[in-house]
């Protein structure tokens, strides 16, 4: 018998993650920044390593530069040597639109060539974008206990939320009996966390079953449960899909939430730490005399004059005197300049926001997203990607300003609530 920590690992990592808009213009979502220092695929990644599975294959597709960068070697996360090892599995694309993966099994069918030149009793499969701390010995041990074909970690979520989820029925043996994807009237509360765990040859006959079953949840789970053993693995720990813009903003705040259950260190999170924001060469945070934080979590290379609230600041972000941020995530290398004040916004790295000007202010979350409505439509404001705003701009709710927006492209001083900015200074 192989041993456990000698399973198999595939992270899917290349969803486009289209919810999170522009901060995923320039990159995959599991590259997206989280909880100052990390990227989301830090936790997956964290977790395999932390459980003792040394091999991992890491599916990219969409913008995966950032990603590839980030991953590196492997070594920030203890996978090189001659046993272990992570390596990147590039898109497998022709010239056409319709030769991108169609699915997560059409994903892991492309690479099948990885799982057959590391053989071993099983393969794990995980998404590279949810963010979470799980113990995979013990779903390996729970699906060999239960002589599964495959298992599939699920919790319970409120019925309310299911229909973003594949939803599972089970016995009182916790064998998965139906499954709905995506449900619009569920009939369980119980949803897949997207985490399996296959036995190799049962995988490998599935995927060479229909070439046209292109997704593990609308086509293998659905099979599996009618002819096979496929069972549920009961998780009861903190789980988030960050996948739309407020999710991903509670999740950033749950940081800072006392008893929300996240703990980045308690986990053991690792990252790269010598990636382009070169975290290891980060001075210590500076504060000002008149400074005040409450209740954030700043992280190294920050300078802060002013006051931060409840905000998560990457590092190198710089606030200065008279400047107040609240209910903000900031991402690497901001300055928010004197008198200028920041709420209930992302900024992505690189933005400049001139004195005295207002961002994210207003009462009115009511008035959606013009462009995105089922993107912003909570209150929260995106500012992108080397945005340079001038002094005195005044940005509501639920707005967006596009990446690399300089000054001259702020056509007048306002950007109304649910109104979008573009760089030729278009307002729409």
């Amino acid at each position: 018998m192989i041993a456990i920590k000698e399973a198999l690992v595939l992270l899917l990592a290349g969803g486009v993650g289209s919810r999170l808009n522009i901060l995923v213009q320039n990159r995959a979502k599991p590259a997206v920044p989280f909880g100052g220092i990390y990227r989301i695929i830090d936790f997956s990644l964290s977790n395999v390593v932390n459980s003792g599975l040394k091999k991992v294959g890491v599916l990219t597709q969409y913008k995966p530069l950032s990603l590839m960068s980030h991953l590196g070697s492997g070594e920030a996360w203890d996978l090189t040597g001659r046993t272990r090892g992570v390596k990147i599995l590039p898109p497998r694309t022709g010239s056409k639109d319709s030769d991108w993966y169609k699915g997560t099994a059409d994903a892991v069918r492309r690479n099948i060539d990885f799982i057959q030149s590391n053989p071993t009793d099983e393969v794990v499969i995980l998404s590279g974008d949810h963010i979470y701390h799980m113990d995979f010995d013990a779903m390996i041990e729970y699906h060999r206990s239960k002589k599964a074909d495959v298992t599939v970690a699920m919790m319970v979520v409120p019925k309310s939320q299911i229909h973003q989820f594949g939803a599972g029925i089970t016995d009182n043996r916790n064998r998965i009996i139906d499954w709905e994807e995506k449900p619009k009237d569920p009939r369980t509360n119980l949803a897949s966390m997207g985490i399996y765990v296959f036995d190799r040859q049962y995988l490998l006959d599935s995927l060479a079953r229909d070439k046209n079953e292109a997704d593990f949840g609308m086509h293998i789970l659905p099979h599996a449960i009618i002819h096979d053993n496929t069972f549920a693995y009961p998780f009861y720990g903190y789980w988030r899909d960050v996948g739309t813009i407020q999710a991903y903003w509670e999740a950033n705040m749950d940081i800072i939430r006392k008893e929300s259950g996240i703990s980045p260190e308690k986990w053991r999170i690792r990252t790269n730490v010598e990636t382009e924001e070169r975290l290891a060469d980060r001075p210590p945070v500076r504060f000002g005399s008149a400074s005040q934080v409450r209740n954030s979590l700043i992280s190294a290379g920050c300078d802060i004059r002013g006051t931060v609230i409840n905000s998560v600041l990457s590092p190198g972000v710089v606030v200065e005197k008279g400047a107040v941020v609240r209910n903000s995530i900031l991402f690497a290398d901001c300055r928010v300049k004197a008198g200028a004040t920041v709420d209930l916004t992302i900024f992505d790295k690189n933005v400049q926001i001139g004195a005295g000007s207002a961002v994210g202010v207003g009462e009115n979350d009511a008035v959606v997203n013009r462009q995105h409505p089922k993107h912003l439509y909570t209150g929260i404001s995106l500012v992108g990607k080397g945005v340079e705003m001038p002094a005195g701009v005044r940005v509501g709710r639920n707005c967006i300003v596009n990446s690399y927006c300089r000054q001259d492209s702020f056509s007048r001083s306002e950007i109304r609530d649910g109104e979008s900015l573009f760089p030729d200074g278009e307002i729409s």
